[in-house]
């Protein structure tokens, strides 16, 4: 996604009290004590101002922790603690944190948490890949095993790994999420943007990254001249990333197409320039 307002952003890698992107929204003594939370729904809008109708910056899910420092109206303005981004929330999206860190993420792009562990039973809610649950138990269905939640409901346990557990490639998760609907500020396996493609894919890969486009191209690993790209290698055009599947193709969550797609690299420079110019930027992360 482009860039945002930056009295909605903070560096994704340290925090400047003394900025001044903060005056006037929170006291320092309040911004630095705040308090903890978790989101407890599986995806959760965070927009630039407390209202439903207003702009989509990013979005959270199930299991990231944040924390609060403002809250009124139905809305809180909170700080992502996977990548320090700022912005309000419907705060009923919200509960205390666990008592215990989440055991298990999901794997797979997509997933179901049942009443009981029956895939034939009520289906509760849909699950984003990366969501983190803490997980209390186990049962087999039919030949099916199930984790169970500490809330008592299930998933299926092959679509989960420990929460230690990371993918070696990075791509691989991207290819996953091949054909995900585009959606500006989208940032879950239900509906991504180019810049939360690459974030999601590589937290799934154990590595942090920052959420939006200009940020990546500025701290991202390291730059790159452009010649001899390589599985993994980023390319940014001027709000917009795609990362390279192959010598020669890039894979991407396409404004144009209106979903993840993977097409020729020259192909996507070609129809890119006409609109936003050609790639400003290459880096390997």
């Amino acid at each position: 996604m482009t860039d945002t307002p930056l009295d909605r952003r903070l560096n994704a890698f340290r925090l400047d009290l003394a900025d001044a992107r903060l005056e006037g929204r929170v006291e320092a003594a309040r911004f630095v004590a705040g308090r903890p939370a978790r989101v407890a729904v599986p995806v959760l809008d965070m927009r630039n101002a407390p209202r439903t109708d207003a702009g989509l910056d990013t979005q959270l899910i199930l299991g990231d922790a944040v924390r609060v420092f403002e809250e009124a109206g139905g809305f809180a303005w909170v700080q992502a603690n996977r990548d320090s981004y700022v912005g309000y929330v419907e705060a009923a999206g919200l509960a205390a944190p666990a008592a215990h860190a989440p055991t298990h993420v999901v794997t797979v792009p997509r997933t179901f948490v049942y009443a009981e562990p029956d895939m034939k039973k009520r289906a509760t809610a849909a699950l984003s890949l990366g969501s983190r649950l803490t997980i209390a138990g186990a049962a087999t269905t039919r030949g099916t095993d199930y984790a169970l939640t500490d809330s008592g409901e299930a998933v299926v346990a092959a679509h989960l790994r420990p929460a230690g557990e990371v993918f070696a490639d990075y791509v691989d998760v991207a290819e996953m999420l091949e054909r995900t609907p585009y959606l500006w500020g989208g940032a879950s396996a239900f509906g991504i943007d180019c810049s939360g493609l690459v974030q999601l894919s590589l937290c799934m890969a154990g590595r942090a990254a920052p959420r939006d486009t200009d940020m990546q191209a500025a701290t991202l690993g390291a730059p790159l001249s452009g010649d001899g790209l390589r599985r993994g290698d980023l390319v940014f055009w001027k709000g917009h990333v795609a990362i390279m599947a192959g010598d020669d193709t890039v894979l991407h969550a396409s404004g144009h197409a209106m979903m993840v797609v993977r097409e020729p690299l020259a192909d996507a420079i070609e129809r890119i320039a006409r609109l936003y110019g050609r790639p400003t930027g290459f880096r390997r992360p």
